[in-house]
């Protein structure tokens, strides 16, 4: 799969975003987006600590913002963008919402202590839904090691 040009586009939003947020020695920042064709249904970061709630990672929120901007759970034809690899919960959501194409950048080989199952790769979670969705990812990574991998 090769990300489209509004893919591409969005990515680097994400990394902006993720990259302005993020403030040395207070943790990481995720931050993801929802693509349909040339349109960003949404935009977020991760509301874990602000909501005290473990399950708001960046992909929940903005799949949950794009489905309220569409009054929809069901986001299919709609491409899911994170700055980092999606953890196995996002990945669970992705499907849930019908998401069938995933584009990201930090991926789990090279930032491999935010992963619960770090032995589950995200060919493992393809070939689990019999490859319902198409991915591409570690695009611009390199972008965010000062976030993830501790490199400055």
């Amino acid at each position: 799969m090769m990300p489209t040009t509004a893919e591409r586009e969005t990515l680097d939003a994400v990394i902006a975003a993720a990259l302005a947020r993020f403030s040395p020695g207070e943790g990481p920042v995720f931050t993801a987006a929802v693509l349909r064709g040339d349109e960003v249904l949404a935009l977020s970061a991760n509301e874990v600590s602000e909501r005290c709630d473990a399950s708001r990672h960046a992909e929940i929120v903005a799949i949950e913002t794009a489905s309220r901007k569409l009054g929809s759970t069901k986001l299919d034809g709609c491409t899911l963008i994170a700055s980092m690899q999606p953890c196995e919960m996002c990945l669970a959501a992705m499907r849930w919402a019908g998401i069938d194409r995933l584009v990201f950048a930090m991926t789990q080989e090279l930032a491999p202590t935010f992963f619960q199952f770090p032995n589950l790769t995200i060919a493992d979670y393809a070939r689990a839904c019999d490859h319902a969705f198409d991915w591409h990812g570690g695009l611009g990574a390199e972008r965010l090691n000062q976030i993830y991998r501790g490199e400055a």
